[in-house]
């Protein structure tokens, strides 16, 4: 919205900054952070109030869990709405490309809330049935598919760009839409898997959206596309304002999400954050390196899927418990060091995705 004062600008003023978007983006960051310090203890005495007992916590956790018992959930509401409003204010409103990842965000956070609300009203883990939120998502990541192709250029519709071989393009046809799913609904069910310890999830998320944000800058250039040899995705760069609101936002969460935990995102937060990511690499043309930078989202969701299949084959369990950090709790690894590790692993990721923009 800032960026229409630009019509103010004679090019040489204060409001010809509102041109820059890494100005923009920087406001953006602060907006989303003030709002999350000015509305996160409000929210949580909400929430408390409204929800009683808390998020319910399942009966075969680990057993340190069960001190957690009466801690409000939804806290993704604080994220999304620090997310929005500070995105809303800052980009431009007339990038289609703000508005898909939007859309997929907002989408994802009313299927993740209603599987809240659905769990706090009735004090149990089930919420709402997999086969709808799966039903859902897939909905909402075609509607995403088709939007992304529509904008991007004609040479890049429907194509897979690969890291390092970069004058490769794998041509997907009638198979690009059910990769997008598999990209925007992976992402959202990975980071919900992710969310089970305090702080864990947001932070590798930030670490993630920073590293996408990037990638969204220099695509969305010509200057850097040719100097980095990557495929130039016009409009692109208004994404580092989402990103950047994503940063602010999570920082303003993890200040009352860090252990012990005031408030969990929940299923709020976690669908829509992981949604978003997936939609902005599908934006940029990096669903590989997304692959990448979202490692440890990846790592967690095939944990579960490993444990769940050789348990139905064999009978047994490979881990202690999945996702893989509850089994890492289980073997007696402290929560903080489970959590602080995973950051790390987290960043390590983040900077070998970024260092394939120029690897060839």
């Amino acid at each position: 919205m800032f960026y229409w004062l630009t019509a103010l600008s004679d090019g040489g003023d204060f409001f010809n900054l509102f041109r820059y978007i890494t100005f923009r983006a920087g406001g953006a960051f602060m907006t989303a952070l003030i709002f999350g310090f000015l509305f996160g203890r409000p929210l949580i005495n909400v929430l408390r109030r409204k929800q009683g007992k808390g998020q319910p916590i399942r009966d075969d956790g680990p057993e340190g869990h069960f001190s957690k018992a009466g801690t409000p959930t939804m806290g993704g509401l604080l994220i999304v709405g620090a997310l929005l409003s500070a995105t809303l204010v800052w980009a431009r409103l007339d990038n289609p490309f703000i508005w898909l990842v939007l859309f997929v965000t907002l989408s994802f956070a009313l299927i993740g809330f209603a599987d809240d609300y659905a769990k706090v009203s009735k004090q149990n883990t089930a919420g709402v049935s997999g086969k709808v939120r799966l039903l859902l998502g897939i909905a909402i990541a075609v509607i995403a598919a088709l939007w992304a192709s529509a904008y991007h250029p004609v040479g890049l519709q429907n194509q897979l760009a690969m890291p390092v071989f970069k004058d490769t393009l794998i041509n997907l046809g009638l198979f690009y839409v059910p990769f997008v799913i598999c990209v925007i609904v992976g992402s959202a069910n990975a980071v919900n898997l992710t969310d089970g310890l305090d702080g864990l999830a947001i932070m590798p998320v930030m670490i993630a959206g920073g590293t996408l944000g990037v990638i969204a800058y220099a695509v969305g250039r010509v200057d850097f596309t040719e100097y980095l040899d990557v495929h130039y995705v016009p409009g692109s760069g208004e994404i580092l304002i989402f990103t950047a609101a994503l940063f602010g936002a999570g920082l303003g969460f993890l200040w009352y999400n860090a252990p012990p935990a005031a408030v969990f995102m929940g299923d709020t937060g976690s669908l829509a954050l992981g949604g978003a990511l997936g939609a902005i690499a599908v934006v940029t043309k990096h669903e590989l390196v997304w692959a990448l930078v979202g490692g440890l989202f990846v790592v967690e969701a095939l944990s579960v899927i490993i444990q769940v299949l050789y348990f139905k084959w064999s009978g047994k369990r490979v881990f202690l418990m999945a996702p893989i950090h509850h089994h890492y709790e289980k073997k007696g690894w402290a929560e903080p060091t489970i959590v602080i590790r995973f950051w790390i692993i987290a960043l390590i990721l983040a900077l070998i995705g970024l260092a394939t923009l120029k690897v060839r």
